[in-house]
């Protein structure tokens, strides 16, 4: 996160430090309910769905360097099984923990006598600011991390068949009789010298029915 940049307090993923007052040791605890920002989960794959309820369980630590905040997230995932591509729904329980640092401390978390200008230093670090922290990136990353890569809806799914695309779950007995292909061309002849056959019989039959006239 910029070092510049302002939180919007009115965001419900934006927290407020300020009862904690830099104090270390000092503890608050949250449970709030959020809406499920946009794009929430593993994109095409699994996620919860924009605007459905998160439950965050929030403990913020004030320590040395900045605030420590650990939690869970909860919600309803939905998705499609990767096996019989039916829709799926997977209740999630994402936990995470993540330091936000105060802007104006190093990482003993003694105060700098000036703001360092090390962008590679904090590149993977994030920030308070005026107080206020932004969990959404952190949200994201746990919920990714908590759901499935292959999601599917129940463990011992058997997908679909490949010739003709049936639920097999729902049939297991499902089969198709198999041709070789190798004795596919002869199968062909074999019916190609039948139909000879009966077309030289079906032919004869004329002929010796005028003989029988005569």
């Amino acid at each position: 996160m910029a070092l510049n940049a302002r939180l919007d307090h009115r965001n419900p993923l934006v927290f407020d430090t300020h009862e904690l007052g830099r104090r270390p040791g000092a503890l608050q605890r949250l449970t709030r309910e959020i809406d499920a920002p946009k794009d929430l989960g593993i994109q095409g794959v699994i996620g919860v769905p924009e605007g459905a309820p998160v439950v965050l369980e929030l403990r913020l630590e004030s320590v040395m360097e900045g605030v420590l905040v650990t939690g869970t997230a909860r919600a309803q995932a939905e998705g499609e099984c990767v096996r019989c591509l039916e829709p799926l729904e997977l209740a999630l329980e994402a936990d995470f923990q993540e330091m936000f640092s105060y802007p104006d401390a190093d990482d003993r978390g003694r105060v700098k006598a000036e703001p360092a200008d090390d962008a590679e230093e904090d590149e993977d670090r994030l920030f308070i600011e005026d107080g206020l922290f932004d969990l959404e990136p952190v949200l994201r990353d746990a919920v990714v991390l908590a759901l499935p890569m292959q999601p599917v809806c129940q463990d011992d799914c058997l997908g679909l068949c490949s010739e003709c695309g049936a639920r097999l779950t729902d049939d297991p007995d499902h089969h198709h009789d198999a041709v070789d292909i190798r004795w596919a061309a002869l199968q062909g002849l074999a019916g190609s010298l039948e139909d000879g056959e009966k077309d030289e019989m079906s032919g004869a039959e004329p002929g010796v029915d005028e003989k029988q006239e005569k």
